[in-house]
């Protein structure tokens, strides 16, 4: 298998974490999801379009209960500049990565990390405080297996989770949260480290995952690890 592009992952991700509603109008995908998670909300372009075809995805998105919003991937310039000029606004671009799984796997405290199915209450908590609310725990229900959470500790206290879930040959990790008061005690390597051991043991060849931009902890942990940066993406929303 060849190391995930950019476009490979583009699919993980909807494999991965799926919408609850998935059309095709046009030559859009539009997504529609009460979950408030910009993954699931987001129209991608499919086939060629024209200007006037952005109405068919923004009438579906509003009627949908939705604020207009696109995702744009790369070599999709066109798209980007043609929302610009509509008055469309940057919201949260986004680094992907990825590793052979082998090279994240290794030992990880048992007292430290425990795999979970379906999450438990006190993940549902953890997740909460970091702005991971019951919408998007629905989207983890609603993907298909193989997928698991990990609820991660420290002092045996509960004190962070992550969800993962496997699609073609690739894992994807999302929801990564520790609790603001276990940070910076290595909590999310371990985490991560011991979802690339589940995902090893399912049989997957790669762990991947995103991550914002601005988020200064993410990228160094997943740089320290070895991930490699493979490509990147970002939103455009139309203002209120």
């Amino acid at each position: 298998m060849s190391f995930p592009t950019a476009k490979k992952l583009y699919a993980v991700i909807d494999g991965t974490w799926p919408a609850a509603v998935k059309q095709a109008l046009g030559p859009w995908t539009v997504r529609l999801d009460d979950s408030n998670s910009s993954r699931v909300n987001a129209a991608t372009a499919e086939l060629p379009y024209k200007d006037d075809d952005i109405k068919i995805a923004e009438d579906a998105m509003i009627d949908g209960g939705q604020r207009p919003l696109f995702m744009i991937r790369e070599g999709e310039e066109k798209l980007d500049e043609m929302l610009a000029a509509r008055g469309y606004v940057i919201k949260d671009p986004v680094n992907m990565y990825a590793a052979k799984v082998d090279k994240i796997a290794g030992d990880v405290d048992v007292e430290r990390t425990m795999e979970v199915w379906p999450p438990l209450a006190i993940q549902a908590e953890i997740w909460a405080a970091g702005g991971v609310g019951p919408g998007r725990i629905a989207v983890m229900d609603r993907a298909r297996f193989p997928k698991a959470t990990v609820l991660g500790r420290v002092d045996e206290n509960p004190a962070g989770s992550v969800y993962v879930a496997i699609a073609a040959d690739c894992a994807m990790i999302h929801a990564l949260e520790v609790a603001a008061t276990h940070r910076r005690m290595g909590l999310a390597r371990d985490l991560t480290r011991a979802a690339a051991n589940w995902a090893q043991a399912q049989g997957a060849t790669y762990l991947t995952l995103v991550t914002t931009r601005e988020n200064e902890g993410a990228n160094a942990l997943y740089a320290s690890l070895g991930m490699t940066h493979v490509g990147q993406y970002h939103y455009r929303i139309l203002p209120e």
